[in-house]
């Protein structure tokens, strides 16, 4: 058995798997780098790109001629010379076409080529026609002159160019991306008359630095016209390494109250931005800006319109926040990765990526003049040939009409060659008889003429330099345009915090019992008269603004914290804080407080200790909040009270047996967190029966307001000093029928 298996794999090699794998693999790398995903720096075109232009030559689809079906064109490059799927074909066909897409498109497409809200919406090959535009010429017109090599097709049957001899450096002027196995290509587009003229400095100046050559290409240029905000060094930098990135942002303009985005960033589709823009909005994350339109239509490609709520938004602050967070801005990453004349990918810098184009080029026009000089060399020696018949015309008749074999008796008797002699042989006695001497002449010496000038060219680099500028400069002048794409130096944009988006309005916070919240409009809010759900009442309000954020503490100590203008309106009744925030097991929510991150506040607990924080240390951003107030077991916490001044406000301290002292806020430390310093002495004896039952801050001339029951009595500001006394002392007894205090406020 073992015998007969071997002898299956008589004559075929042998080889251990990890090799063959290695081997197949390189392979196809190397067919992807080479023959699919990466550009040749001469004409700038991957392999299917090529096909599709040739086969459109081919078939006579020049810019001159009538358009065919784009299937009659497919059908010729997967039958003849790329056989790959038809659809992957058709779409490398149609992004040659689309003129939101190429810089410089190399087809001209009827029908529907998809458009810039959706490029890939373009229709079936069998309805669109096609044929190639006049830019095109720049990529065939030396085709037939001798200057490319000629390989056979995928089964041999036909002859296809290894290249196109690019009049242009196209791979520079329409850009191209690409994928390959380890690598990647990205060569943005630029502006032709831009790159010719930095080809012919180099031509001039073949010393000139990449710094000298960026003064003529300045950057990339899109098919859009939003503008390029990388800085130019950057850029300079970009071009001397070969790798880095360019940023776009979108243009536009006030109308009336409206704002008009009037181009946007390459490849970036109207429709995407415009839902990026409305999920924004959803989520009620762009209060600035009530309705977006899309108004594009033929005459204005692209025109979204943004409707802000009021004449007061900021435009330049809300399209800054519009361009950080959707692709109103974009960054485009730059590898100019191109296989060379070598054969091999490297990354290039703009001064070798020119070089080595400029090399190719001259190779061309060295092929494309020696070719002519062949045919010119050629037609003179047919026509001297032609010249002795004329001159001897009664003798090659009478040769051609007696001899049987008339070619050697001709090529003897006048010491013709045998292609002169043929010629002769071919040519019909009727046009013979009219040519005349005087035109053969003529024709001879524009020939020689000719072969003259080409000599001296190829014999001379001075002259072939000369040669090439004069045709770039032609075709720049046939060519060229304007650059489309502004360069105007920027800082990228940064998005606004939502506290800097959301204008600021007066709300008041409702915190119930049974952590319930919302928010109502204005500060004059009755929090006790609104609805609440059954069990549930009024725990603590506070007045806020839309733009700040709102902080809670919890029974435990720790703070959470969220932005006002998200909490649900004061028409229902809220939504539970155990839905944005996650508290310890057991835990409930027992005061609020708001205001900016530098306001201040006085944190204190039910046992007399307190100290002054910041509001800023109140808020957090952790689900699970921070620990802010440290507490005594059995002590609760405090609703926080706001301090105006550190040096003039009174902090007023109230027990639930009566007791009121009144010291200066500047007593209390200013801490981050923690259990802070004695407010009043309450005697361990009675902190089972007696504890803080309120605190407030009075600021200077103003009074206070002792709540006890349905009585309200006002101490002014003068009263307080009956009740002044040290931090931490005992305070003074409030007068009889008042010493059941359930709340403080400052009147």
């Amino acid at each position: 058995m073992t015998e007969s298996v071997r002898s299956d794999f008589h004559g075929f090699e042998q080889i251990p798997l990890r090799e063959y794998a290695e081997r197949a693999y390189l392979d196809y790398s190397m067919y992807v780098v080479l023959d699919r995903a990466l550009p040749f720096i001469g004409d700038g075109l991957k392999p299917v790109q090529r096909r599709i232009i040739y086969s459109m030559t081919e078939l006579g689809l020049g810019a001159g001629a009538k358009p065919k079906k784009s299937a009659r064109t497919i059908g010729d490059v997967i039958g003849k010379y790329h056989p790959h799927g038809d659809s992957a074909c058709y779409e490398a066909m149609v992004l040659m076409a689309q003129p939101f897409s190429y810089r410089y498109p190399l087809i001209e497409g009827q029908g529907n080529f998809g458009s810039s809200d959706d490029p890939k919406s373009f229709a079936a090959m069998r309805y669109t026609e096609s044929r190639l535009a006049p830019i095109s010429e720049v990529l065939l017109g030396e085709l037939a002159h001798g200057t490319v090599d000629w390989v056979p097709n995928f089964d041999g049957t036909l002859e296809e160019p290894s290249w196109m001899p690019a009049r242009l450096p196209h791979l520079l002027l329409n850009g191209t991306t690409g994928i390959a196995v380890g690598m990647a290509t990205d060569v943005p587009p630029h502006n032709l008359s831009e790159v010719v003229s930095a080809c012919v400095r180099l031509l001039d100046d073949p010393e000139a630095t990449t710094a000298d050559l960026c003064e003529h290409v300045r950057g990339p240029d899109y098919p859009t016209e939003a503008e390029i905000i990388t800085p130019a060094a950057d850029l300079l930098r970009m071009y001397e390494t070969g790798h880095g990135s360019v940023r776009a942002r979108a243009t536009w303009e006030r109308d009336g109250q409206n704002i008009v985005v009037g181009a946007l960033p390459h490849q970036v589709s109207p429709g995407k931005v415009i839902e990026q823009v409305a999920a924004q909005m959803r989520a009620k994350k762009l209060p600035w800006l009530e309705d977006i339109r899309d108004e594009s239509d033929h005459a204005n490609p692209t025109r979204i319109v943004l409707v802000p709520r009021s004449s007061r938004v900021d435009a330049e602050q809300l399209m800054g926040h519009l361009l950080a967070t959707t692709d109103l801005e974009r960054s485009y990453r730059v590898n100019l990765n191109v296989i060379g004349l070598d054969g091999r990918p490297q990354v290039k810098g703009l001064r070798a990526f020119l070089g080595e184009w400029l090399q190719f080029r001259a190779d061309t026009v060295t092929r494309r003049l020696t070719h002519r000089l062949e045919k010119v060399e050629r037609r003179l020696h047919l026509l001297e040939g032609l010249l002795v018949a004329f001159l001897n015309l009664d003798e090659v008749i009478r040769i051609i009409r007696s001899e049987d074999e008339p070619r050697p008796v001709l090529m003897e008797r006048f010491a013709l060659s045998g292609e002169q002699t043929d010629y002769i042989l071919e040519t019909r006695l009727r046009q013979l008889a009219r040519l005349e001497e005087m035109k053969i002449r003529g024709e001879q010496a524009e020939l020689e003429s000719e072969r003259e000038t080409l000599t001296a060219t190829l014999g001379s680099k001075a002259k072939l330099k000369r040669l090439i500028k004069e045709e770039l400069l032609a075709d720049a002048k046939k060519f060229g345009d304007a650059r489309r794409s502004p360069l105007v130096a920027r800082g990228a944009a940064q998005a606004l915090s939502e506290t800097e988006l959301t204008p600021s309005e007066p709300m008041t916070v409702i915190l119930s019992r049974k952590g319930w919240v919302r928010a109502a409009k204005g500060h004059d809010v009755d929090a006790a008269s609104l609805n609440y759900r059954e069990g549930d009442a009024l725990l603590a309000a506070g007045p806020a603004r839309s733009n700040q954020q709102v902080a809670f503490l919890d029974s435990t100590g720790r703070s959470y914290s969220t932005l006002v203008h998200g909490l649900p309106g004061a028409r229902g009744n809220g939504e539970p804080l155990t839905g944005r925030f996650s508290p310890a097991a057991g835990a409930s929510f027992e005061a609020l407080a708001s205001g900016t991150d530098a306001d201040r506040f006085v944190l204190a607990s039910s046992h007399g200790y307190g100290f002054v924080t910041r509001f800023a240390n109140l808020t957090s951003r952790n689900k699970a909040g921070k620990a802010m107030l440290t507490l005594t077991p059995g002590a609760a916490v405090l609703q926080p009270v706001p301090v105006a001044s550190v040096e003039g406000d009174r902090v007023v301290v109230a027990t639930t047996a009566g007791h009121l002292l009144a010291f200066p806020v500047s007593e209390l430390p200013e801490l981050d967190k923690g259990k802070g310093n004695k407010l009043i002495n309450i005697p361990k004896a009675r902190l089972g029966t007696e504890r803080v039952v309120a605190v407030a801050v009075v600021p200077e001339g103003a009074s206070l307001q002792v709540m006890s029951g349905a009585r309200t009595m006002t101490l002014a500001w003068k009263d307080l000093e009956n009740y002044l006394g040290a931090r931490a002392s005992r305070g003074g007894l409030l007068p009889r029928g008042w010493q059941k205090v359930e709340g403080l406020a400052v009147g």
